[in-house]
C-alpha cells in the first residue's frame, strides 16, 4: 500500500502539471548556484502549479478531486495506526491541491477529526479480553497525558512563532527520522514475536486445548461485562471532557495572535499572556491529582520493562511450555506483558513524554498521534491499546482546533467538511480491513507498520516541501533567524 500511495502520488504530480514552469533562467554568474538555483525554482513551481486554488473560493477542480483521493488512502492507512494523519494531509493538500498553509492548517484539523471520530466510535465500548474485559481505550493513560500534552501544544506554537523555518524543519526531519526508524524496529520486533507464538501455537494445536481455552475466557469476559462487573468509566471521561472545555475556553478567549477571538484583547497584551499562563497551573493541578489518584492506573501492561527482555524470555518460557507440556500446564495463560518485576508503572514519565509530544506537535504544526504513538510503543504499551488510545487522545485536539477555526470565521469550511466526511470514511474502511486481518493472521503488528508508513510518508514529503520554502527565503534575503513571538 505504501509504493501504491507514493507511485499515485508522483503520476499525479506529472500529470498535471503545467509544462511551461520547466523553463528557468538560465543567466547566473556562478554555474554551481545557477544550476541548484534552478533545480529548486523547477520543483517549486511545480509544486505551486494550480494557482487559481489560492483565491478566495475553492473550485472542485483535477488536482482537488485527486487531492481527494489521496486524503482517502493516508486516512485509511493512518486509521490503522490509530493517529491523524495530519503530516500526510498538509502534504497532500499544499503539495497536490495547491492551497496556501492557512487553509491547509484549517483542513487538515477537520480531516484529523473525522479520522478520529472513526476510530473513537468503532472503539469506545471495544473490551479487551489480554486486561480482563477492560475497554480497549486507556482512558487511565489519556488521562495521565492529556493536560500536559494540550500544554506543550501551546508552548510549541510559540515556538513555532519564534524559530527559524529551517530550525524547525531540521528538528522536523531529524525527530521523525529517528521515531520512524524506532517504530519500524519496533514493528519487525513483534512480528518476530508473533511468528514465535504461532509456530508454537501451532505443534500445541493437536490436543485442541489452545482453542478452546480462548473461547471460555472470551465468554467470561462477555459475561461480566453482562452482569455489570466491569463497567464503563463514564467518570474517567467526563473528566477528560472538562479538562477538554477548559483549555478550549482559554484559547478561544485568548483567541489568536491576531486578536481574533470571542473578546476584544490587544494581540500578545498583558490580558492575553495571562490567560495563555492560565493553561500551566491547571495542568499542574490536573497532572498531580491524576498521579496520586490510586483509580487511575494503566492496567495494560507494564511501562517499565525492557519489550526486548520481554520478548526473549517469552519466547524462552512458551519453548519450555512445549517441551514439557501436560495437561496440568494447559491452565497456564501465556501473555508477554505479564513478564516484568511486577512494580508500579513510573507514571511521573508519561506526562512529561506527553509535554514533549505536545512541543513538538505545536513546533511542527502536526497532530500529537504521530509523535506520542511511537513513545506509548517504545515503553510497551500493546500495539492495539496504542492504536486506540492515540485516537481517543488526538480527537480531544483535533475538535480543539476544528472548533476554534470554525468560530474564527474559517472560510471553505463546507468544503472541509466534505474533505472530513471523505476521511471519517476512509478510516471506517481501513478499521475494517485492519481488525480482518488482524483476526485471521493474529498479526497487531501490522498497527505498528502503518504508524511506520505514515510517519516515514509524512517525514519524506513535509522535509521536502519545507526545504523549497526555506530555500526561496535563502535566495530571497528574506530573515532566517530566530523572532519575538508577537
Amino acid at each position: 500500500m505504501r509504493i501504491n500511495l507514493l507511485s499515485l502520488l508522483l503520476i499525479t504530480i506529472f500529470i498535471i502539471i503545467n509544462p511551461s514552469a520547466i523553463a528557468v533562467s538560465k543567466k547566473s554568474d556562478n554555474p554551481v548556484f545557477s544550476t541548484v538555483d534552478q533545480i529548486f525554482n523547477t520543483t517549486n513551481q511545480w509544486l505551486h502549479f494550480p494557482t487559481n486554488l489560492n483565491q478566495s473560493s475553492i473550485e472542485f477542480s483535477i488536482p482537488i478531486i485527486i487531492a481527494a483521493v489521496l486524503s482517502f488512502f493516508a486516512a485509511s492507512i493512518s486509521s490503522a495506526g490509530g493517529i491523524g494523519g495530519g503530516g500526510l494531509f498538509i502534504s497532500i493538500m499544499t503539495i497536490v491541491a495547491g492551497l496556501e498553509m492557512k487553509t491547509v492548517s484549517s483542513f487538515s484539523a477537520f480531516m484529523v477529526t473525522g479520522v478520529s471520530f472513526a476510530n473513537v466510535g468503532c472503539n469506545i465500548f471495544v473490551r479487551n479480553p489480554k486486561a480482563g474485559g477492560k475497554t480497549l481505550i486507556d482512558f487511565d493513560l489519556a488521562l495521565t497525558v492529556q493536560p500536559c500534552l494540550l500544554l506543550g501544544v501551546s508552548v510549541g506554537v510559540i515556538c513555532n512563532r519564534m524559530f527559524p523555518n529551517w530550525l524547525v524543519l531540521t528538528l522536523f526531519a531529524v525527530f521523525l527520522a529517528w521515531s520512524t526508524m524506532k517504530t519500524c524496529k519496533k514493528g519487525v520486533s513483534y512480528w518476530n514475536l508473533e511468528t514465535e507464538r504461532a509456530e508454537i501455537r501451532r505443534r500445541r494445536d493437536d490436543d485442541g486445548v489452545e482453542g478452546a481455552r480462548e473461547s471460555l475466557l472470551g465468554n467470561e469476559v462477555e459475561d461480566e461485562v453482562e452482569k455489570g462487573k466491569i463497567r464503563f468509566p463514564w467518570m474517567k471521561l467526563g473528566v477528560l471532557v472538562i479538562i477538554w472545555l477548559l483549555f478550549f475556553s482559554i484559547n478561544l478567549l485568548r483567541g489568536n495572535k491576531y486578536g481574533q477571538g470571542i473578546i476584544s484583547i490587544q494581540p500578545c497584551g498583558a490580558l492575553y499572556w495571562l490567560l495563555s499562563s492560565l493553561q500551566i497551573p491547571l495542568t499542574i493541578f490536573f497532572t498531580l491529582c491524576i498521579y496520586y489518584s490510586d483509580n487511575v492506573q494503566s492496567t495494560h501492561t507494564s511501562h517499565n520493562q525492557d519489550p526486548q527482555k520481554v520478548q526473549y524470555i517469552t519466547i524462552a518460557f512458551l519453548l519450555l511450555k512445549v517441551n514439557k507440556f501436560d495437561e496440568s500446564e494447559t491452565e497456564t495463560e501465556i501473555n508477554p506483558q505479564e513478564i516484568g518485576d511486577g512494580r508500579r508503572p513510573n507514571n511521573l514519565m508519561l506526562p512529561i513524554m506527553a509535554l514533549l509530544a505536545g512541543v513538538l506537535g505545536g513546533l511542527f504544526g502536526i497532530g500529537g498521534g504521530m509523535l506520542i504513538s511511537p513513545l506509548l510503543l517504545q515503553i510497551g504499551i500493546a500495539p492495539e491499546v496504542t492504536a486506540a488510545t492515540c485516537s481517543f487522545i488526538v480527537l480531544f485536539s483535533s475538535t480543539m482546533s476544528a472548533i476554534q477555526y470554525l468560530l474564527l470565521g474559517m472560510e471553505h469550511a463546507g468544503t472541509a467538511a466534505i474533505f472530513a466526511l471523505i476521511c471519517f470514511v476512509a478510516s471506517l474502511v481501513g478499521l475494517m480491513v485492519v481488525k480482518k486481518v488482524i483476526a485471521k493472521y493474529g498479526r497487531a503488528s501490522i498497527i505498528v507498520f502503518a504508524v511506520g508508513i505514515v510517519m516515514a510518508l509524512s517525514t519524506v514529503l513535509m522535509t521536502a516541501h519545507g526545504a523549497l520554502n526555506v530555500w526561496n527565503d535563502f535566495v530571497s534575503g528574506r530573515y532566517m533567524g530566530f523572532k519575538l513571538p508577537c
